[in-house]
Formats: structure tokens, C-alpha cells, sequence
């Protein structure tokens, strides 16, 4: 059987490709955050000094200033990757789905450990998360990534309404749609972050997220027949709250 998404999941104009020094560019990236997160599980942000991250991603330090300025940048790819699957997993949700259904469908499959993330690395997150409460400089970095996640959230609710035949534009309201998604997403992952819940479960990232964007049913999100959406909420046919394909973006604190 074929694993590659059929059109009739990808309606949306994907992202263009990019070059192969691009590529490499990222993954050297890449691999320093996951040093610097290792790190920082390991021994606090205050003990990690970027000499340590090089050391441990193998390359000079002057290597890791090329791509980052503080050690706190370091894990900012980490932070993007998470980001980065939650807004592409709304753009190729089924065309069918409603702009609510469409949320939670890439709330499901981002969130739930074992299909977007592994349940290890919903704990290495939830350090790094919880360390952006202690430190102003890494909480400006999960806020810029997040900030740029809700831009890119925007332009993909722009994308699926035209693709719905509807006219449609990067308006305030747009933008404020994105930012009331990311929301509901931050607050979950940070929510479940401060405890020592298992991301699995009824207080997992995923329920809580469920949860936050079912009490927006009647939030006006652009679409026809809105509150819901299409004239279908989110509990309405498709794929509702608690369904087979039921379900990041998030915003400065």
C-alpha cells in the first residue's frame, strides 16, 4: 500500500522545495539543537555553555556561532519542528473538513504521542518548555517561534478558504483566527508541561487542546454558516471531537 497522501488530502499548495545546501544547512541546525536540548535535560541551561553544545554536536564553536548567536537559540529548531507539523498537518487536512474539524484533525495527528511525536520526546519538550518559564532569553525564542507559526497558520487559513471557492485575504479577522488556534494549542502544551501528566490520556497535550478548541464552537472563524463554521460546528458531521480524525502555533507569553 502506498504511503504517499493522496490529492484529495493535499489540496493546498505546498511549500516550495528547497536546495540541497539549504537541506544540509538544516540539518547541521538540527543536530546542534538536539545537543542543546540533551544538554539542557542533562544539566540545566544555566550549566551548558556553548562551547559544550559544540562539543557535543561535534564542531567548533565558532561553527556553532555561524548558525547561532546564544546557546538559547541553539533549540530554537526544536521548537520551530514541533510548530512547523502542527500548521502543515491544517494544510493538508481533507478539503472536506470545516475549518474547526481541520484543527482538531491536525491536533490529532501532532499531538497525540505515537503519531506526530514520540511519548520521549513529549518529555524532552516538556523541559523545554518549563525552562522557558525560568529564562527570559529562552522564552524569547519559544515566542518568536511562535509568533512565526501563527503567520504561517494565517496564510494556510487564507489558502483553504480559497480553495473552498471563497474569496478570501490575509484580514484582521484572518489573523486573529490564527492567532486564537495557536492559543488554544500553546496553552495546552504549556498547561500539560507544568505537570507530570504522561502525554497519553485525558490530560495529555492532545485532550487538553481538544478541549480548548471545542470551547471555541461559537467562535466566528470566517466560513460560511459560522459560529462552527460551514454550518458544522465542531461536534457536527466529518470528523468531530472524539472521532477517528478528531483532534502547535502558539503566541508570545
Amino acid at each position: 500500500m502506498s504511503t504517499t497522501p493522496s490529492t484529495a488530502h493535499q489540496p493546498f499548495s505546498a511549500p516550495a522545495p528547497v536546495s540541497l545546501t539549504e537541506r544540509r544547512k538544516a540539518e547541521t541546525r538540527m543536530e546542534i539543537a538536539r545537543a542543546a536540548a540533551a544538554l539542557f535535560v542533562q544539566q540545566g541551561l544555566r550549566a551548558t555553555r556553548a562551547e559544550d553544545i559544540a562539543q557535543a554536536a561535534g564542531i567548533a564553536p565558532r561553527t556553532f556561532y555561524r548558525y547561532f548567536a546564544t546557546k538559547e537559540e541553539a533549540v530554537a529548531p526544536l521548537y520551530a519542528a514541533g510548530a512547523q507539523r502542527w500548521t502543515e498537518a491544517v494544510r493538508t487536512a481533507p478539503a472536506h473538513l470545516t475549518l474547526p474539524q481541520a484543527l482538531e484533525h491536525a491536533v490529532h495527528h501532532t499531538l497525540t504521542p505515537g503519531l506526530g511525536v514520540s511519548a520521549a520526546s513529549w518529555e524532552w519538550l516538556r523541559t523545554l518548555v518549563r525552562l522557558a518559564d525560568t529564562s527570559p532569553a529562552l522564552r524569547k525564542v519559544w515566542a518568536e517561534v511562535c509568533q512565526t507559526s501563527e503567520g504561517a497558520l494565517a496564510e494556510i487559513l487564507v489558502r483553504r478558504a480559497e480553495a473552498a471557492g471563497r474569496a478570501a485575504s490575509l484580514t484582521p479577522h484572518l489573523r486573529f483566527a490564527a492567532a486564537v488556534a495557536g492559543a488554544a494549542v500553546r496553552v495546552a502544551v504549556e498547561s500539560w508541561a507544568a505537570t507530570t501528566t504522561p502525554p497519553t490520556g485525558p490530560d495529555g497535550p492532545a485532550a487538553l487542546a481538544l478541549r480548548n478548541l471545542r470551547a471555541l464552537r461559537t467562535f466566528e472563524w470566517g466560513e460560511r454558516g459560522s459560529p462552527g463554521g460551514g454550518g458544522e460546528g465542531p461536534g457536527g458531521g466529518g470528523e468531530g471531537p472524539g472521532g477517528p480524525g478528531s483532534g502547535e502555533a502558539c503566541r508570545a507569553r
